[in-house]
């Protein structure tokens, strides 16, 4: 297994053991997940493996447990925090001390990193081949990344990953490491050239730095080529030395108008790892983990809302959760669906009208689209052509629509935990099942279309 999936997957999860029982004795092992998705993944891709080696290790059969754990705690033993086995776990070991700052970088970058970090930042299918790369560019896990560029548009996270590898790779003993824009770079070597010191230049970003994190190289200008050869020889002179070199921008970069083609395929002779808009699932984990650092209780029925409203940028969110914490703050009022409603309309007006349809609408949508009647969606048949529509009813309830898990159980012949189930098996799949996402696209621009018809009406 690489090091860096090792280290992205298997890292964050924490342990509990409970010893055998019966003949022959079994022990039972809980794995506790930071999200669920990092829980399905770790179900799909390493539980068979982790069951071997924990059977091989123990010397008997071992039962695993995936549970999802959103905080890592730090209570007393037993609350999945200090495992207490009869047989010794290995654990990850603790990250070394901070090493001092290089001078090299100003106070206000260092102030303006501390909130990126690698655990604080959300994983799904959009983003975990950026995240991990990321993550073993900070360790030194993965030569052949070098060098690494992260692409996405603007607020999807290259920053925060940008960042991050900056925190943690000083964290790991790394003095010599420099964060800068392309516009800092370029302005800096501008000044080099005015004030004939040149050299002063080339030792702080060759001699003197063995991790270079340069974001938003799109704005390098196209008319200071001067600059961009420079860019290209420092990067050169890095990569032949073996420091590490992250670099971000909002297009790939066959993409970047303007840029020199030496530089453009020395940018591509790593690794490009791109950043996708994040899909419901890591919405809602985003929104979930901001309130809570936050201290703010959002209800479940806001989150949801937001979720569905404000399909952009993970800035994006940030924005209405703001503006939805700070209204309720301003005039002492709990946070509740009125108030999300207030919100979504200031900062996306389109977005905050799109529930304007009933469940039995949602419900005779899927059906014509399947070719069903309603009333067998809401049999208890488990056929597979009833059931998969019946679930993606469910889903789109819950997206287009106020009612709750139970009116919408209700519509269908089934309870709130059933719905809520539905919600999250089509969510996941989604992500693994190309048709099913193409089944949704449509069933959605269906809805829309009725929900525009509401609008102008």
């Amino acid at each position: 297994m690489p090091p860096f999936t090792l280290e992205a997957w298997l890292g964050p999860l924490v342990a509990r053991v409970e010893p055998g029982q019966g003949d022959p004795p079994t022990d039972r092992l809980t794995l506790g997940c930071p999200t669920a998705f990092h829980r399905d993944r770790v179900r799909e891709r390493f539980l068979p493996e982790i069951e071997r080696s924990a059977g091989q290790e123990a010397g008997r059969p071992v039962r695993i447990d995936l549970v999802v754990v959103p905080a890592l705690p730090t209570g007393p033993p037993g609350e999945l925090c200090e495992p207490a086995p009869t047989r010794p776990i290995a654990r990850r070991p603790a990250p070394v001390p901070c090493a001092a700052r290089s001078a090299a970088v100003d106070d206000g970058e260092r102030q303006r990193e501390l909130p990126y970090r690698f655990d604080n930042f959300v994983v799904g299918a959009c983003n975990a081949l950026a995240r991990e790369a990321s993550l073993a560019m900070a360790r030194q896990t993965q030569r052949a990344l070098n060098p690494l560029v992260l692409s996405a548009a603007s607020g999807l996270g290259k920053t925060h990953l940008a960042r991050a590898i900056v925190g943690e790779a000083r964290c790991h003993g790394e003095a010599r490491a420099i964060y800068a824009s392309a516009e800092g770079f370029t302005n800096e070597f501008t000044s080099s050239l005015r004030a004939r010191r040149v050299e002063e230049f080339k030792r702080r970003f060759r001699h003197g730095c063995r991790l270079l994190v340069l974001e938003d190289v799109q704005f390098l200008d196209a008319r200071k080529k001067a600059t961009q050869l420079e860019l290209f020889h420092t990067l050169c002179h890095l990569l032949d030395v073996g420091a590490r070199v992250v670099l971000t921008a909002d297009r790939l970069p066959r993409d970047i108008e303007g840029l020199d083609p030496r530089l453009r395929s020395k940018l591509s002779s790593g690794l490009v790892a791109e950043l996708d808009a994040p899909d419901a699932i890591v919405r809602r984990e985003i929104l979930r983990q901001k309130a809570a650092d936050g201290g703010v209780r959002l209800p479940e029925d806001c989150r949801e809302m937001i979720v569905d409203a404000v399909p952009g940028s993970v800035r994006d969110l940030e924005g209405v959760l703001i503006q939805l914490v700070t209204t309720a703050s301003l005039l002492k009022r709990p946070i509740d669906r009125e108030l999300t409603l207030v919100a979504l309309r200031k900062l996306s007006p389109i977005a905050a009208t799109r529930r304007r349809i009933e469940a039995r609408d949602v419900v005779e949508t899927v059906a014509a689209y399947f070719k069903k009647r309603p009333d067998e969606l809401a049999t208890r048949s488990r056929r597979h052509d009833v059931l998969v529509p019946r679930q993606l009813a469910m889903y789109l309830a819950r997206r287009y629509t106020d009612a709750s898990l139970s009116a919408i159980g209700d519509a269908l012949g089934r309870d709130h935990s059933a719905v809520a189930n539905a919600t999250r098996i089509v969510e996941r799949r989604m992500l693994e099942r190309a048709p099913l996402r193409y089944q949704v696209e449509a069933l959605c621009a269906r809805l829309d279309a009725m929900v525009g018809e509401g609008d102008q009406a």
